[in-house]
């Protein structure tokens, strides 16, 4: 008896030896240091900036190797393989929204070009040009092409190099019109549903794509009417030059269209029906899942067999492609579909693996911490988010880098705050998207001096619109009109005003139910 109790006894103690020595063995994470996530930091910016500029490599694998980095500092800081994984898991959950869209998005292109829409708008703003006001007029086209196809490069590559060939003609200096073009280019890419940043912003931020582009509108709108009126002024200072112009690239390109597909002015329907279910407040996949469905109907009725059901579904995976054997037809309509989408898929999930490990191991906290400390009201929050991503701009040249690592830098912050998503969403586009075009090695930079044959300290002046938008946003942010409670309303007296008077006939409503 006295033999099994003690051998009883030995075994309980061996027990609970075993389990002391494997808590011991269990190591508990550490709050990373400062250095630390600026050691993270750094060699995405470096290998980033060595890909893109020594090697012309997409951003991709260079991302992956930032992921790589992020992954061993946190095994360092006593993160276990399982936490990790799951943090990349729950960043790329956190995009999930954003990648379905941007899915549905590559359809809608392919069905509404092979249906004849994109093609209809690109050929009613080419009517819009005129030599006496050709930098408005310029401005508007690229805006419209840029809206229609949500690129802001394919806007560049095609219209833009019509637009700079008929500048020349007029006596227009080429950084003028380059600043028209990227101007026009850029409000497109920022403000259309089609575009990629305007689907990654809100993503981001954590708000939907539909409410994102309504709040962009105001500062937007600012902006762009201050890029008019200058396009307008600088115009007028070269009407004597306006003689002589050689329209014959806009020709070509209205004829090769017109002779393409059948342009009729109902084709511009789907893009109504889109605008529509934005006031309306219909969710972003059903509004634009509509935009598809009512582009494949006006699609099949108007362009015939070239448009049939069989067309429109591979259209909207494979994309259209143009064979008019016009350069720049074919290089802006050859797009579309979902596996031309798949870049920017796969961009997003990788840049969310990087933002999920940096935020789940608070590697991001700690820089963000040191930064909010300037940053203690909602309108220096804003301001302090658009220089993020000018420096991201400039430190990781790329686009959407500039738009992925403030965003979940700051999304916690403006929780915080007490302000809504949205705010977030509109400082990311305000900045991020449009500033990649002000920095020579960005890869925005570098591929306007390859396709407009302007460097980017030229056309630096005439950028209006890229200029003017960080500006905008920020200063309208310090008067209100940029920022936005948690219940979605401006942070101005007269819409808190409006929010008092809604909530109190809420109020009345329910009692009169009870």
């Amino acid at each position: 008896m006295y033999i099994y109790q003690f051998f009883q006894y030995y075994q309980y103690y061996n027990k609970e030896k075993r389990m002391a020595d494997k808590e011991k063995k269990v190591r508990v994470p550490r709050t990373p240091k400062v250095y630390q996530a600026l050691i993270t930091f750094g060699i995405l910016i470096v290998v980033m900036a060595v890909a893109i500029i020594v090697y012309g490599s997409p951003v991709h694998v260079p991302m992956f190797i930032g992921v790589i980095v992020a992954a061993c500092m946190s095994l360092y800081l006593g993160y276990d393989w399982g936490f990790i994984e799951k943090a990349m898991m729950d960043g790329i959950y956190n995009a999930l929204q954003a990648i379905i869209i941007l899915i549905i998005v590559g359809i809608l292109i392919g069905v509404w070009i092979v249906g004849g829409i994109v093609p209809a708008m690109i050929y009613y703003g080419l009517k819009l040009l005129s030599p006496s006001i050709f930098l408005v007029a310029a401005l508007l086209i690229c805006s419209i092409t840029s809206l229609a196809t949500g690129s802001s490069w394919g806007t560049m590559g095609t219209m833009g190099l019509a637009l700079m060939g008929i500048a020349t003609g007029l006596g227009i200096p080429a950084p003028m019109a380059a600043g028209a073009i990227i101007s026009g280019a850029y409000f497109g890419d920022k403000m259309s549903p089609l575009s990629d940043t305007t689907n990654l912003a809100p993503a981001m931020a954590g708000t939907d794509v539909i409410t994102h582009v309504k709040f962009m509108m105001l500062p937007t709108g600012v902006a762009y009417a201050i890029s008019i009126v200058a396009f307008g002024i600088m115009g007028f200072m070269h009407t004597s030059n306006t003689g002589g112009a050689d329209l014959s690239s806009i020709k070509e390109m209205s004829d090769g269209l017109s002779g393409m597909f059948n342009i009729n002015p109902l084709l511009l329907l789907p893009p109504i029906i889109v605008i529509g279910a934005v006031a309306m407040k219909i969710p972003a996949i059903p509004g634009i899942t509509l935009g598809i469905i009512s582009g494949a109907i006006i699609g099949m009725i108007f362009q015939g067999d070239a448009s049939s059901f069989g067309v429109i579904l591979d259209a909207g995976m494979n994309g259209y492609t143009s064979n008019s054997g016009i350069k720049s037809i074919d290089s802006l309509l050859s797009t579309g579909g979902i596996s031309n989408m798949m870049y920017s898929v796969s961009l997003t999930m990788i840049a969310m693996m990087f933002g999920g490990i940096m935020e789940k191991t608070k590697q991001l906290d700690v820089i963000v911490e040191k930064i909010l400390r300037i940053a203690k009201r909602p309108a220096t929050l804003v301001l302090t988010t658009e220089a993020t991503c000018l420096l991201s701009n400039i430190t990781m040249p790329e686009q959407y880098i500039s738009i992925v690592v403030p965003g979940r830098m700051y999304a916690k912050s403006y929780k915080n705050m007490g302000l809504h998503p949205k705010t977030l969403s509109n400082a990311l586009e305000g900045s991020g998207t449009v500033t990649s075009a002000l920095v020579p090695w960005n890869t925005c930079g570098v591929y306007i001096l390859a396709t407009l044959g302007v460097s980017t300290f030229q056309y630096f002046p005439y950028a209006i619109f890229n200029i003017a938008m960080p500006i905008t946003v920020a200063v309208m942010a310090f008067m209100g009109l940029t920022l936005a409670d948690k219940d979605g309303y401006r942070m101005t007296k007269r819409a808190q005003a409006k929010k008092a008077a809604d909530m109190a006939q809420r109020e009345e409503a329910e009692d009169l139910e009870a």
